[in-house]
């Protein structure tokens, strides 16, 4: 049996949730990027959406919606608090994806990591806190919260910090501090958020760093595969139109509210060897793999659990990984005719 439908869905013949946000002013910080721009896929014909975004990681012109006459896109800094908040008044949902992310940029710029993702939530949340009306403020926190090990966390375990020095735990670190703001606005001003922790998103349209769209990438051209470290590093993958509905349950759902989820795919799990080796029999590819040499600390073991999730929300993921990695490709091949 599927999951139960909550307040202004209603489920589709195929079983999917289609969820019926309609007339509202929806700012989405980072609405350029990945999953940003997915889900701006799903709300622009019937609501007014504002992309506010610095394009340092551009998806949104790919889209075919792009230029679509209910989508304004504002380029500005979170870090701009007066931009912001101004560039945020009348909205009704406000949904932050912004941030720095992906773990090259990350080990170059700690310092720009900390700053965005810590100041720049913290004037998200005050501008959204300032709102003559806010029905829901989503806020992407991370699945690195949960260190090195993580096996079917929930969303009580422990959170770690990591290693003091160590440049990848700036991510988590902020991340965190960013989560646990987001949470006290809703205590202390009563402010209406909730909090996503993605797992491994991946999806067409995915820009910068991430495993599968660079194996995927290679594999369409027979490219050499290149894995960093020994790939038994196990992940959970997550398809991100799955994503996407994870947080539109978080931005429409009453339960939703002073809460954080997991939002993954825990049926989608394989190691990043695995995870190769899958790209090149999915796509019939005669790409070669081969190991190189890690420099920094990785995650060894990351696979959530969802049942929160599901339970509060009727969440669950639909996509398994090899129909993902095929709907991925296929999106790139798309692009390139």
């Amino acid at each position: 049996m599927g999951p139960v439908p909550g307040p202004g869905q209603q489920t589709t013949n195929r079983g999917a949730l289609n969820f019926m946000v309609e007339g509202k002013k929806i700012f989405i910080t980072g609405g350029a990027g990945f999953i940003g721009s997915t889900l701006i896929g799903r709300l622009v014909e019937n609501n007014t959406v504002v992309a506010f975004d610095n394009l340092s990681r551009d998806s949104l012109s790919q889209k075919e919606y792009r230029n679509h006459p209910n989508l304004t896109l504002i380029e500005g800094d979170i870090l701009d608090a007066e931009h912001l908040a101004r560039s945020m008044d009348g909205a009704d949902i406000v949904v932050h994806c912004a941030a720095v992310a992906g773990i090259d940029t990350v080990i170059k710029k700690p310092v720009d990591t900390m700053r965005v993702n810590m100041i720049g939530s913290a004037n998200v949340l005050e501008a959204a806190s300032k709102l003559s009306r806010c029905d829901r403020v989503v806020c992407f926190s991370t699945s690195e919260v949960f260190g090195q090990h993580a096996f079917r966390s929930t969303e009580t375990d422990k959170t770690v910090v990591g290693q003091v020095g160590e440049a990848r735990w700036t991510y988590a670190v902020s991340k965190l501090a960013e989560e646990h703001l987001a949470i006290a606005y809703y205590h202390q001003e009563g402010l209406p958020t909730s909090v996503v922790r993605p797992f491994n998103v991946y999806g067409g349209g995915q820009i910068g760093e991430g495993a599968i769209r660079i194996f995927i990438e290679r594999a369409m051209s027979d490219r050499t595969i290149e894995i960093h470290g020994d790939g038994t590093q196990i992940r959970a993958w997550c398809y991100v139109d799955d994503m996407v509905d994870g947080v539109l349950l978080a931005m429409t759902h009453p339960k939703a509210v002073g809460e954080s989820f997991n939002i993954g795919n825990q049926r989608a799990v394989t190691t990043i060897y695995g995870l190769a080796s899958a790209v090149v029999r999915v796509l019939d590819s005669q790409s070669t793999i081969k190991f190189a040499r890690r420099d920094y600390v990785d995650v060894e073991l990351r696979i959530p659990a969802v049942e929160k999730a599901k339970e509060l929300l009727g969440f669950e993921a639909k996509v398994d990984l090899d129909e993902g990695i095929q709907l991925t490709a296929d999106s790139y091949k798309k692009q390139l005719a």
